[in-house]
């Protein structure tokens, strides 16, 4: 007699266990969650515990409280983030394993305080890759290449798949080297003296870097989430255009140069404000870039040039007459013609994919896509954006003895909150989507580039400190 139980057609929750002899089980739920950790998780666990004991242990006595409280809090934060997404584990170990090894090769050789930051021309690996500068060299050089390839993926017939895939390699390297450099010239600000090391994020030159990577991540996590390379070269051409004022930046006024904190900057919040800030500041700069490849999948050729003119047009428009009737001091007036040269080669470039839509088209994805991607970068943006203008108020109460001042800086971090504050609402209340959204999205990344640049060109205030 046959003694096997039937099962329903669709499955809902539930999944159809294996059959022992005659017998089909019903196996109720879910894995859960730590039966579904591999070896490779538990492994890279436990080394994110010892590296996190090695810094205890090393470093800790060199700590205040809140610095402790970090490194604690860092230790379930990795660990999760790299269970959640696979490649994190690998570029966190990597980047460990790195990091320490350009910190051994300095130790080598001390000098009166602590290692010799002068082995970075000396010693072989730390010249031409491990010292913090050569990394940020690394990382820019990379960046350009990827941009390159993700375009050549664009027009390269048969061969499209491999560039892009290139492209995205290309990528993955770019961050390893950013974060290896500015895990390095972390060390390397505690080997100039004890009250000059820092967190890299205090100077434009140091969180152009962070700008650079952060938003190459996110995109790669986009990349992989959505299953299309296709979006990296868009995305890609900002952060070349970051890297590109960075590269200035450094030429000009030597930014890459290690310098002590000014009395303001000389706070824990910093550690979390700045970063905080500048997820927000990366993720709203790809949404800006998804929604470019919107309007160029979805709007009129005409339309498209109307707004070519009038967005970046006018923001040059601005540009000229602060540079041509401002009282701008020299460096202002240099800084503002490299951007204006930027933007205008931009400018160059976002006319030529109007002029090459229907080659780049074929190889986006559905407007639904690009639609979803945009709103969930814009989302994740505003999250992390609302954090820190939070923390910068508290961080303001500390340095300055009030939450709020109206002061420029303060000011437009509110304009770009309310932006993406009335953007998220009309989308989640009234639906909103498509070319509006879009248009409304690349007018966003305008209003922020300004809170972020514009403001240290053109306004003074309490946040002086960070001018060209």
């Amino acid at each position: 007699m046959n003694t096997s139980t039937s099962t329903a057609s669709s499955p809902g929750p539930y999944a159809v266990g294996s059959a022992v002899g005659s017998t089909t089980t019903l196996q109720l739920g879910r894995p859960s969650y730590w039966s579904q950790r591999s070896a490779f998780d538990w492994v890279y666990a436990a080394l994110i515990l010892v590296g996190a004991g090695y810094a205890w242990l090393h470093y800790g006595a060199a700590m205040n409280d809140y610095e402790r409280g970090i490194l604690i809090g860092a230790v379930p934060a990795l660990i999760w983030l790299g269970w959640a997404w696979g490649p994190l584990r690998t570029l966190t170990l990597g980047v460990g394993a790195a990091t320490l090894l350009a910190i051994a090769m300095y130790q080598r050789q001390t000098d009166g305080f602590g290692a010799d930051l002068a082995a970075a021309d000396k010693v072989f690996w730390l010249k031409y890759g491990l010292s913090s500068q050569s990394a940020i060299l690394w990382m820019s050089t990379l960046m350009y290449m990827s941009t390159l390839f993700y375009w050549l993926g664009y027009f390269a017939g048969r061969g499209s798949d491999t560039a892009q895939r290139i492209g995205s390699r290309l990528a993955w390297a770019s961050v390893f080297m950013a974060l290896l450099g500015t895990m390095v010239r972390w060390f390397e600000s505690h080997q100039i003296g004890p009250d000059i090391g820092h967190i890299p994020v205090s100077n434009l030159y140091e969180v152009f870097v962070l700008f650079a990577w952060l938003t190459t991540l996110f995109y790669l996590y986009y990349e992989q989430q959505y299953r299309t390379r296709s979006l990296g070269a868009f995305v890609m051409l900002i952060v070349s255009a970051a890297v590109s004022f960075l590269l200035w930046y450094t030429v000009a006024r030597g930014a890459h140069e290690i310098q002590p904190l000014v009395p303001a900057l000389q706070s824990w919040w910093m550690k979390v404000h700045v970063p905080a800030n500048f997820v927000g500041y990366g993720t709203f700069a790809l949404a800006a870039m998804v929604a470019l490849v919107y309007l160029n999948k979805s709007a009129p050729a005409r339309t498209l040039w109307i707004g070519l003119v009038a967005v970046p047009g006018g923001v040059l428009a601005l540009m000229a007459l602060f540079w041509a009737f401002g009282d701008l001091a020299p460096e202002t007036s240099a800084a503002i013609t490299k951007a204006a040269r930027l933007l205008g080669g931009c400018l160059a470039v976002f006319a030529f994919t109007i002029l090459a839509r229907g080659v780049i088209n074929r190889h986006t994805p559905a407007l639904e896509v690009l639609d979803d991607v945009m709103y969930k970068a814009i989302a994740v943006g505003f999250a992390f954006f609302t954090i820190a203008t939070i923390l910068g108020a508290f961080w303001a109460a500390e340095a300055w003895g009030g939450y709020w001042s109206w002061d420029p800086k303060e000011t437009w971090a509110l304009i770009v909150w309310l932006n993406y504050a009335a953007w998220l609402h009309m989308r989640l209340m009234k639906g909103l989507r498509g070319a509006m959204a879009a248009w409304w999205a690349l007018i966003g990344l305008v209003v922020t580039t300004f809170a972020f640049l514009g403001v240290n060109m053109f306004l003074s205030g309490l946040h002086s400190y960070g001018t060209l």
